[in-house]
């Protein structure tokens, strides 16, 4: 009987961005290409990695997955099948009701076919006083679904950005059977020298699965846009940092393995160490 299959190699793209679609499109066509011709297999993409992070420019580059027309999807069909790799496609804005738009990872196995669309579930609500706001609920409407999809070499689970603060999210694909879990995201320059790393390592150790974190670039050419923290990275199961770059384009490359998943597993049993018989809170009065 034929072994499963294990190992692979997983390109991780931070590529530039362009306040125009098409050279958007065009830099992850370059980075795709360069990271299959190095041996990936699997290719990430970062949040929103054909338009801007931006109300503006998200409203006016969404696309509808129904339009045969789709820019940005046809290329994504088109990439995959000539190069025979899947990929996990960042995410792109989706055209959805009432003028609102959804935050959407698809993903494409290597004969072209979408195999998995994830929404964004968590929307990014934040008011730091003096330093950045942010509301995505003005004009994104969250996903409702948990998604994982499956590949020869194991199942994989998906989140973009924000949901990374959410645990039982992570939990839940864990249990599932997920031996890896990635976050296309574009954390800010507040929260991202603080948090970006910690979270991915964290979601990792908790879960004893993979991570990956791909954002874009720093978008250098108008400080006034939001500007990406970067630092694409990807985590083993025990949060060690096995590939990481900084805040220029860049890819990076990781060797993956599912079977240390297990093996981990087995060394650290906390998955099967759980004491669910008493975790619930009492309230003890005097």
């Amino acid at each position: 009987m034929e072994q499963p299959k294990t190992q692979f190699k997983v390109g991780i793209c931070q590529i530039k961005q362009s306040k125009e679609k098409a050279e958007n499109i065009q830099f992850a066509k370059e980075a795709i290409e360069e990271a299959v011709k190095n041996g990936a297999q699997l290719v990430v993409l970062g949040e929103y990695f054909n338009t801007m992070y931006n109300k503006i420019w998200t409203m006016k580059d969404a696309e509808s997955l129904d339009d045969p027309n789709a820019p940005t999807v046809n290329f994504l069909k088109e990439i995959s099948k000539r190069l025979g790799v899947y990929i996990i496609a960042g995410s792109i804005p989706e055209r959805g009701p009432e003028d609102k738009i959804f935050n959407t990872c698809l993903v494409l196995n290597k004969s072209g076919e979408i195999i998995a669309q994830f929404r964004k579930v968590h929307l990014f609500d934040i008011d730091i006083p003096g330093k950045i706001t942010f509301k995505e609920s003005e004009y994104l409407i969250p996903g409702d679904k948990i998604v994982t999809f499956e590949t020869e070499f194991g199942l994989i689970g998906l989140g973009i950005c924000y949901d990374m603060r959410f645990p039982e999210m992570a939990m839940l694909m864990a249990k599932k059977g997920v031996k890896m879990i990635v976050y296309p995201g574009c954390f800010n320059q507040t929260t991202g020298p603080l948090h970006w790393e910690l979270l991915l390592r964290s979601r990792a150790v908790d879960n004893q699965v993979y991570t990956i974190g791909c954002a874009t670039s720093r978008f250098r050419e108008d400080p006034t846009m939001y500007q990406s923290w970067g630092h694409s990275l990807c985590s083993d199961p025990m949060g060690k940092l096995i590939a990481s770059t900084e805040e220029d384009p860049a890819i990076i490359y990781a060797d993956v393995d599912f079977a240390n998943v297990d093996e981990i597993r087995k060394q650290l049993p906390y998955q099967f160490q759980k004491r669910k018989d008493i975790y619930t809170v009492q309230h003890l009065s005097e």
